[in-house]
């Protein structure tokens, strides 16, 4: 598979096709998390929607929601969200040049099928609006490590071509990767940056595995500000 343009020229499409998306939604009297929400009779928090997760089969891109507890203390990094997104990509997508991160606990992967990388989480409020972008530790998702370098290079891949469980939100979630391409860049360089910070500070812990940092970098968004803004 060619790999595709560089989506930064399309940023003003991306921008109008996110918009239009939630207009349609709002219209049929629906939003992006309710779509999501509707592929399972009940929402448990940590249940992984829709199950077994959306995948394309030609991009290979993946995704699911789900929601984290919300702390006692009302600090924890997710308490400001009704859930979150995790956008991955898994390895049949991936050029050839591209290969695994060489940690020292890295194990060999046979089947491209079984390496995937994570790209971006977002968190929506319960009305069904984005209000933030994150990137976590590898423990969180479970999954294969690439340097930032790489995983930046693999985000023009990420593109849901599929009706299940919602042609909405797929074309949503496709867009918004490339509308906030900078700051999808920016965050995951500042999140290399961190588990470096971090396995400084604690010479004897595995960074990447230690349960003590979960989110490496997060940022704040305003969805509408940032569309107009662009579109005018």
């Amino acid at each position: 598979m060619p790999p595709p343009p560089d989506p930064l020229a399309n940023i003003g499409q991306a921008a109008l096709m996110v918009s239009e998306t939630m207009r349609v939604l709002q219209k049929s009297g629906s939003n992006l998390v309710a779509e999501v929400l509707r592929t399972a009779p009940e929402f448990m928090e940590w249940e992984h929607l829709p199950p077994e997760d959306a995948y394309d089969g030609d991009s290979h891109s993946q995704y699911y929601y789900h929601a984290h507890p919300k702390s006692e203390e009302g600090t924890g990094p997710h308490d400001d969200e009704h859930g979150h997104f995790h956008l991955f990509l898994r390895g049949p997508g991936m050029p050839l040049e591209i290969s695994p991160a060489p940690l020292p606990d890295a194990e060999p992967i046979d089947d491209p099928q079984d390496i995937n990388t994570h790209l971006i989480g977002i968190g929506m409020n319960a009305a069904g609006a984005p209000i933030k972008l994150f990137t976590v530790n590898r423990w969180v998702t479970g999954e294969t490590w690439f340097t930032a370098d790489d995983v930046i290079a693999l985000l023009p891949r990420f593109e849901m071509d599929t009706t299940v469980p919602s042609w909405p939100l797929n074309l949503w979630l496709t867009n918004m990767v490339t509308l906030f391409r900078p700051q999808i860049e920016q965050l995951i360089r500042e999140r290399d940056a961190a588990i470096a910070a971090w396995q400084e500070h604690h010479p004897d812990e595995n960074a990447y595995e230690d349960r003590r940092l979960e989110v490496t970098s997060s940022m704040k968004i305003g969805l509408a500000a940032h569309v107009e803004g662009l579109v005018g």
